[in-house]
């Protein structure tokens, strides 16, 4: 959740740090602070509670020379956001300088045993109680400061992503990874560390993804890397598909907005060079070497979190029609905790757009233990989950920087329609027209998109209207349901706006003793089987007084009628709608949040990467 970068070579590293940051921001902004050695071997550390642009003013007259230096960006976990618990933190007797991204499971014991050696701790947080552990080893047992980590690291359960310096040896960088993103960009006599490739993009394009339980000690001529069993290590090196432009606004107002304006690029992008010139043939070269056992399961279970959790729920919909594989759509954050029943012939699909979701990796790995093959799809080259899973597909979505995610959702349903019309395709389920009608849907999307974002001022005349609200109700039939629950969840999650999603046919059974004249009804009601019925709810709600915004297919008459606004989305095949249906949402959530005066791309208590469970 924490962001962290870090330098050594021949450059100032403060404003690689500062601006590094910046491009991390998106992953906690509670606090941030920077540690940077000077040409006098002295470390500096600042830090400040807020957005990183506190820690720039606090800075605009200090001392910040130095070509080796660390800078971290807080999502707070342990202990409230505040100086004292921004990192870096430092050891008591200063020997060492750390930044961690993680938890430490068993702080609290190791907090203990150190207190009973006379360590005092400044902070609240679990990453000083390291930079103690560290420094009491070094100490102790008078060993390197990379032993000591190493030795310290063997004792630590739990999470981390951690870059440490020591003051006796100045001239290095120490850097360890388990279960946190990490990588480490190789320049000229100059590397780069950070949780991400966006803040080092503009510097290097060749990177190493660090694995589990992997220590590098890199200073600017010498690089060292192994396990921390001190087991030695060959890096491999790999090439960044990533320009500068990615992680950049590029006049938009926000990230957010851009990505959303993005979509019809980024579908396209997901299916691009997958499906065959003729139209006739979609091709998931990941998943070629385990479509015998797609094509022979049972049963397949997706795995996921938040928007990428709906985004299954939307791929059950496309499995079962097209499969006729029983499906189930489980919360990755409570999979493992309820001992569930895996067979060695199920298929598990985790989806997550970071690759490094906490949850859905503990999943997998409970999954892989009972013996089933895991299937990933994830949009970050590299990752953590698309090195844990037996194969998988890369969305190729781009990188998301808004909190809230918009772009991700539409690939990972793109991702999934192509893998039920495959899979559908080779057990015969589907003939060879549907199969190809699919395909030419497929391709159609985004420019029917393009249609629905031309609308954008109308959205933002219906967001003014209803920026006020205290709460919202989503409903949707079908395929639509999941996206009902993915446009609350847009609203919550960057106005505040308390806004809940229902199927439609459960509005009965609850929710309707909400609805007054001071409730915003949204309604997915494009034309498809479930058409009579959704225009039967319309009327339900209306007989109640509330206010009904519909999503409905172009040229639709009939909720025109009945509802207070129509906003009209082309038609499509049913089971691709829901890449449409969403857009108005994501969209009308922008606008009321922008209204409201609210941070969108880092709404409050959220970050964008979620690393710890």
């Amino acid at each position: 959740m924490c962001g962290i970068i870090g330098y050594i070579g021949n450059k100032q590293a403060y404003p690689i740090l500062i601006d590094g940051l910046k491009r991390l921001e998106y992953r906690g902004y509670d606090s941030s602070g920077v540690a940077i050695l000077n040409e006098n071997k002295k470390t500096s550390i600042y830090k400040s509670k807020g957005k990183v642009s506190e820690l720039e003013k606090y800075t605009s007259d200090k001392d910040v020379c130095g070509k080796i230096g660390m800078g971290h960006t807080r999502w707070a976990t342990h202990g409230e956001p505040n100086d004292i618990n921004a990192h870096p933190h430092q050891s008591a007797n200063g020997y060492f300088t750390l930044i961690h991204n993680g938890i430490i499971e068993n702080y609290s014991n190791l907090k203990k045993r150190l207190e009973n050696r006379d360590y005092v701790f400044k902070s609240e947080t679990d990453t000083e109680i390291l930079a103690n552990l560290i420094e009491y080893i070094y100490i102790k047992g008078k060993v390197s400061a990379e032993m000591a980590v190493r030795l310290a690291l063997t004792k630590v359960v739990g999470a981390y992503a951690l870059v440490i310096s020591c003051k006796n040896e100045p001239e290095q960088l120490i850097v360890a990874k388990n279960s946190s993103p990490l990588i480490i960009g190789i320049g000229q006599e100059e590397y780069f560390i950070a949780s991400d490739a966006s803040p080092i993009v503009q510097y290097t394009q060749s990177v190493i993804y660090l694995n589990d339980k992997d220590i590098a000690i890199i200073k600017r001529d010498e690089f060292s890397y192994k396990t921390i069993k001190n087991d030695i290590l060959s890096p491999k090196i790999e090439k960044l598909n990533l320009g500068i432009g990615a992680v950049e606004k590029q006049g938009y107002d926000h990230f957010m907005l851009k990505e959303i304006f993005e979509q019809p690029s980024s579908i396209l992008d997901t299916f691009r060079g997958r499906i065959a010139a003729d139209f006739s043939k979609i091709y998931l070269g990941g998943l070629l070497d385990v479509m015998p056992k797609l094509i022979k399961t049972k049963r397949i279970i997706i795995i996921a979190c938040g928007t990428s959790w709906h985004a299954g729920l939307v791929g059950e919909y496309l499995l079962e029609e097209f499969t006729r594989i029983p499906v189930e759509v489980e919360y990755a954050s409570e999979f493992r905790y309820r001992n569930p029943i895996i067979y060695k012939d199920d298929i598990v699909i985790a989806i997550s757009q970071s690759g490094e979701t906490a949850d859905t990796l503990s999943a997998i790995k409970l999954a892989k233990d009972k013996g089933a093959t895991v299937l990933g799809i994830c949009n970050v080259v590299g990752s953590s989950i698309a090195r844990e899973t037996d194969a998988g597909v890369y969305t190729h979505a781009g990188p998301e920087i808004g909190v809230a995610s918009t772009k991700a959702f539409t690939a990972q349903v793109t991702i999934l329609t192509m893998m039920s019309a495959m899979i559908g395709k080779e057990k015969n389920i589907i003939t060879e027209d549907k199969y190809k009608k699919l395909i030419l849907e497929l391709i159609s999307i985004p420019d029917k998109i393009k249609k629905i974002l031309l609308l954008n001022e109308r959205f933002k005349k219906i967001a003014a209207m209803y920026k006020d609200a205290n709460n919202f109700l989503y409903l949707g039939r079908g395929y639509f349901f999941p996206v009902a629950l993915e446009g609350a969840l847009k609203l919550k999650e960057i106005s505040y706006i308390h806004a809940e999603g229902y199927p439609a046919a459960e509005m009965k059974h609850g929710p309707i003793a909400l609805i007054d004249k001071k409730m915003p009804v949204v309604v997915i009601a494009t034309k498809d089987k479930s058409y009579e019925k959704i225009v039967s709810n319309i009327q339900e709600v209306k007989a109640r007084k509330g206010i009904v915004i519909a999503i409905v297919t172009e040229g639709d008459k009939t909720i025109k009628e009945i509802a207070d606004h129509v906003l009209e989305i082309p038609k499509a095949e049913a089971s691709l709608v829901s890449l449409l249906a969403v857009i108005p949402l994501q969209l009308l959530s922008y606008h009321i949040a922008v209204m409201r005066g609210c941070n969108i791309d880092q709404p409050r208590n959220l970050a964008k990467s979620v690393t710890v469970e």
